[in-house]
């Protein structure tokens, strides 16, 4: 791997561990929650899945708001059963 190709770490294990540095795309929300990408536009459209926002014509999701979507459904499937 040379010096200019850039390191794209698994998403999984950034919601695991730190926050990465960027804004995350749908692709990485499909990725992470192991669903196909076309899950990730339906959740948007219900309004069901992690809050996104826009930029331009491009979806992204705030890593801070996908780790309180993550906590708020375990949190919940937890007090259901």
């Amino acid at each position: 791997m040379s010096a200019s190709t850039p390191v794209r770490t698994d998403p999984r294990a950034t919601l695991r561990g730190g926050l990465p540095d960027r804004y995350l795309t749908p692709d990485d929300i499909a990725e992470m929650f192991e669903v196909p990408i076309e899950t990730v536009y339906q959740w948007r459209r219900k309004r069901t899945g992690p809050p996104g926002f826009r930029i331009g014509k491009h979806l992204r999701y705030d890593p801070a708001d996908v780790r309180a979507y993550v906590a708020r459904r375990k949190t919940a499937d937890q007090s259901a059963a």
